[in-house]
């Protein structure tokens, strides 16, 4: 039996198109710069949490990035990018998973979410988030969310909002900010979401 928060987001991605919400997102450039400028090697692990359909992945193998993992709570998503990418999509690593059940089999040099971790609105979800990031996450730490300024909704869901301050004391001490920055995200229905990001590195 599915999950109530796995069924949501099935029925979305089966029902909508990628014009039809609002985190669609053509050019993830501030997310690709962060991950560029890691200063990683081609072959690093490297993953995108709630990373669904997002278009990052494409920008990543196009740059050349050869170990990548997609991770979305949604089959749905997961297949329409799979779909997307074709045969370049053979060397991905696809796991439909809740990030909350996730149990990496392996450490991950960069860990990327600009989609799930906002979704956190309780503190035990966000301390078991934090533990596997804690506990699998070497290098490189990109988080957005919602800043203070964004919506207090996504998808009909509550948020979690966070300035940089909060997102980056969040990970501390096992990561330190590099470069933050607020974002306004226009959606494919030109409404304005503005984001929260923080690029932290790993310091022990």
């Amino acid at each position: 039996m599915l999950s109530e928060k796995k069924e949501h987001w099935e029925h979305v991605y089966r029902t909508k198109n990628p014009q039809q919400v609002s985190w669609t997102q053509e050019n993830p450039k501030t997310s690709f710069n962060y991950i560029k400028n890691s200063d990683l090697a081609k072959n690093s692990a490297i993953i995108d949490v709630g990373g669904g359909d997002s278009f990052l992945v494409d920008y990543l193998l196009k740059e050349g990035y050869t170990n990548l993992t997609v991770l979305d709570i949604s089959e749905q998503a997961i297949e329409r990018a799979k779909k997307r990418q074709g045969t370049l999509g053979n060397t991905v690593n696809w796991i439909v998973s809740d990030v909350l059940n996730f149990k990496p089999s392996k450490p991950f040099d960069l860990w990327h979410d600009r989609a799930a971790f906002h979704f956190l609105t309780n503190a035990s979800e966000k301390n078991t988030y934090k533990d596997l990031v804690d506990q699998h996450v070497t290098r490189h730490l990109v988080i957005a969310t919602f800043s203070n300024d964004g919506p207090i909704k996504c998808s009909g869901l509550v948020i979690s909002q966070y300035n940089e301050k909060e997102l980056t004391s969040f990970f501390q001490p096992a990561f330190q900010l590099l470069n933050s920055k607020q974002e306004d995200h226009q959606t494919p229905f030109n409404t304005i979401q503005n984001f929260q990001f923080v690029h932290l590195k790993r310091t022990s």
